[in-house]
């Protein structure tokens, strides 16, 4: 597999233009990373010039139009199409965001589409979340409670118990934050990264969660919280507009409180 670095500094070749169909009127450049680990071929750029009066207005609506039109071989994921799922995650005009929430208009010059930086690329734009995803499971996200629940409700809430949580479970993992963190691309083997530790926050804020001691305790460690520099990446470009540097944050405070 091949790693991408930032845009900015990434050795990747000028690929293929692909033209507008003759008599387009309204012509937008969309220049897309690709590489394919099987023809043994360097990473390149193509350029496919869409008529936007034929596309859809966001930019996976181009990336779908390319694949089903112009080229087949283009390889990326995505699913929901609403911002829900947090498949189509991507570096889109040098900003990390969900291809099926970013207008097309919104980009003036051409539309430049990469992978998510600092990641594994399985092909084109698709990248290796593997560990990612072992970094999620790391700190089990699931409720976890000694206490036997009620006979026959729920675990409840009050209202405000309830509210703690907004802000959180909203996260769709797209990891668009976590791959925007410095400190991820020099440390990401060791630091569980924004998306991890706001999922992390979000059970020991739930008043219904009695592991709150075990999962501190699984985080204090040199790398795995405190590589964060609250550099404030990953609040900026999360497109669910979630606030990772605050859990963390907040995480960190409840380190305080239990050392004083």
């Amino acid at each position: 597999m091949a790693e991408l670095t930032l845009p900015k500094n990434s050795r990747v070749g000028k690929g293929k233009t692909h033209e507008a169909p003759a008599g387009a009127k309204r012509v937008k450049a969309f220049q897309v990373y690709r590489w394919n680990p099987d023809d043994g071929g360097n990473p390149h750029t193509d350029t496919y010039e869409i008529d936007l009066d034929a596309c859809g207005p966001m930019v996976l609506d181009a990336l779908i139009k390319i694949k089903n039109e112009v080229d087949p071989t283009l390889t990326f994921r995505r699913s929901c199409r609403e911002g829900i799922c947090g498949s189509c995650s991507m570096n889109i005009d040098g900003t990390n965001t969900l291809a099926c929430l970013k207008p097309i208009e919104e980009v003036k010059a051409d539309v430049k589409i990469n992978p998510l930086p600092h990641m594994p690329v399985v092909k084109d734009l698709v990248p290796d979340l593997t560990l990612a995803y072992a970094q999620y499971r790391s700190i089990e996200p699931w409720l976890q409670a000694e206490t036997a629940p009620p006979p026959d409700v729920e675990r409840r809430q009050s209202v405000e118990e309830r509210a703690e949580l907004d802000g959180m479970w909203e996260c769709i993992l797209c990891f668009c934050c976590t791959t925007s963190c410095p400190s991820y691309w020099w440390n990401g083997d060791r630091y569980l990264g924004p998306a991890v530790l706001l999922a992390a926050y979000r059970w020991i804020a739930d008043s219904r969660d009695e592991a709150t001691g075990k999962r501190l305790d699984a985080l204090e460690d040199p790398f795995k919280l405190y590589r964060c520099h609250t550099i404030m990446n990953c609040t900026q470009t999360c497109p669910k507009g979630l606030n990772p540097a605050k859990a963390i944050g907040k995480i960190k405070e409840l380190m305080v409180e239990r050392q004083g």
